[in-house]
């Protein structure tokens, strides 16, 4: 094994993290953001000191032990709340783009005390029973007055609250594909043990800075975009928004962005495109295979980095890794960032596991692989094919303590310390994870031959008018053996480019089935698409951008049975 784990500090809980860093880094940077043209500055001292004082506030509101709801947009006074919260009594994370009728919901399923939240979604909040505390972003600052009052007067309800590693203190609601939400149950221990996993295979230092850009609400980046970085003393900057990361990106230089893969497809598209309006694609592919073939490996990021100057400004100039979740990356594209000097790599979670539970390295990595399991922790194939596929089960401190009232679904994905995932992979010699795909998902043709709609979704993706896709296993009516059914949402803006805005629906088809010829043509004769059904609107889905694959899947099986000759 070519790696090595880093040392690092091991927390009991996040009080004691957030004042012991404090201490190490005091005036230091932790957070930027953006207000209207420039960026304001909090450090860690500021944040330690503040925490503590709103903490103290919602002390004396007899807020101790209770579920608070958070919502609203990253920012300073988000990881604020959170943070008082989670320390104080248990954290709820919302979306902010939930409807009020959703919020609603999971305010009576978490039996929430109070909610903090942005001035924007006040109108949302509205239908709240009055029971419900509603405290908005912009009374923190009386808060925080108070609060420093309450300390000076040696008020220590919050600084001396216990807290129990084991005892829950966030409830995240799982958004999933099913529409049928569970709240995660999280502790201390849960996320302490994470942070320090992450760290152990993923160096960061006080010299990093972390652009956000995904929503804190995620366990994916408030575990590991907010607290692991704060860990080991690095600075976080808010992204004003999708629209302007490119520009945040050259004023914060960032060195670590955490993502999802269409960030990675869009950046790398956005470089290209960039590199064909210059004339420059010849001049760089020329580069690139000088710096693959004539430089060492240990040589070739900085020679490319040099290389590739120009490009490398126009991002910041200073971004090591991109660090991709949430759903599988494309490895053409995490290859081609790295021809050009860009560090990419996967990793796979879950909520579940607050979220961590594998990673690729710096220096050891498979671009098709989502990683290594953490140090501390198991990672198993259960019941594995003659391929070596099966699921993928986990067992480490940050598996969860189980879904909030909810003891039939708890025990049914947590079996003799096993956290099993629904999703099937398979583990390589060298202990690399390899997700193929998810198991409620799964097609078992008539001789018994596995297919997974993922591979196909994935090559049907890539091809040029589709804009998504989803597979799903159909039996007609009139058939006994297995249809595989494409489901296809072409990229109507690509069509029309193409063809003109009066293109025929004939057109339309002929295009749709030669994709699908195309990736027939990829596959094994068992896999390979029997028919295909366009739509002309996009895929429901949730907050995640995950498509609803369930509701999908029945209306089709529905209908398919239904149509004695499909298309």
């Amino acid at each position: 094994m070519s790696y090595r784990n880093y040392s690092v500090t091991v927390y009991e809980n996040l009080k004691e993290m957030y004042h012991a860093t404090a201490k190490k880094w005091g005036r230091k940077t932790l957070f930027y953001q953006k207000q209207t043209d420039f960026y304001r500055r909090f450090s860690y001292a500021d944040f330690c000191r503040d925490t503590d004082a709103l903490g103290t506030a919602l002390c004396q509101m007899g807020l101790q032990g209770k579920k608070i709801l958070l919502i609203g947009k990253n920012c300073y006074a988000w990881t604020l709340s959170y943070m008082a919260c989670v320390c104080l009594g248990v954290v709820v994370p919302l979306d902010r783009e939930l409807s009020a009728e959703e919020i609603g919901r999971f305010a009576e399923l978490s039996e929430a005390s109070a909610v903090i939240f942005g001035d924007e979604l006040s109108q949302k909040l509205e239908a709240l029973p009055e029971s419900v505390e509603k405290i908005p972003f912009s009374s923190l600052k009386q808060l925080l007055q108070k609060g420093r009052r309450l300390l000076a007067a040696n008020d220590r309800c919050y600084l001396d609250h216990p807290i129990d590693p084991s005892a829950m203190c966030a409830l995240l609601f799982t958004s999933g594909t099913t529409g049928e939400e569970k709240g995660v149950m999280l502790s201390h221990r849960n996320l302490c043990f994470n942070i320090s996993e992450m760290c152990r295979m993923f160096y960061i230092d006080e010299k990093d800075v972390f652009l956000s850009i995904l929503p804190l609400h995620h366990a994916y980046e408030s575990t590991c975009g907010f607290l692991c970085p704060m860990s080991r003393g690095a600075e976080i900057a808010f992204s004003e928004g999708l629209r302007y990361v490119m520009k945040n990106m050259r004023e914060v230089r960032p060195t670590v962005i955490l993502c999802v893969p269409l960030f990675l497809d869009t950046l790398y598209r956005k470089i290209q495109s960039t590199l064909r309006k210059n004339g420059m694609e010849s001049k760089i592919k020329l580069a690139v295979s000088i710096t693959d073939t004539a430089v060492s490996e240990k040589l070739r990021p900085a020679a490319k980095k040099k290389l590739f100057a120009d490009i490398h400004k126009s991002l910041g100039g200073r971004l090591r890794a991109l660090i991709s979740g949430g759903a599988s990356a494309d490895p053409e594209v995490i290859k081609k960032l790295r021809e050009l000097g860009f560090s990419a790599y996967q990793g796979y979670g879950l909520t579940e596991c607050a979220p961590l539970v594998a990673i690729n390295r710096n220096g050891f990595f498979r671009d098709k692989s989502a990683g290594l399991a953490t140090p501390n922790t198991l990672l198993d194939i259960y019941e594995a094919q003659g391929d070596g596929i099966g699921e993928i089960r986990f067992r480490g401190d940050n598996v969860m303590l189980g879904y909030y009232q909810n003891p039939q679904a708890t025990a049914e994905i947590i079996r003799d310390g096993w956290l099993y995932t629904g999703d099937l992979g398979f583990i390589d010699e060298d202990g690399f994870l390899y997700v193929v795909g998810r198991k409620k998902n799964l097609i078992v043709t008539a001789g018994g031959k596995n297919v997974f709609p993922e591979e196909l979704e994935y090559h049907l993706n890539k091809t040029a008018f589709v804009k998504e896709a989803l597979i799903v296993g159909c039996r007609g009516a009139k058939k006994a053996s297995l249809d595989i059914v494409a489901v296809i949402y072409p990229d109507f803006e690509k069509i029309e480019a193409a063809y003109g805005v009066n293109y025929s629906e004939e057109r339309l088809r002929l295009e749709m089935k030669k994709a699908v010829s195309e990736v027939n043509g990829k596959l094994l004769p068992y896999k390979r698409i029997t028919t295909f059904l366009i739509r002309k609107e996009e895929f429901p889905k949730n907050s995640s951008q995950k498509i609803l694959r369930e509701s999908i899947v029945r209306d089709v099986t529905q209908a398919y049975l239904s149509k004695s000759d499909p298309e």
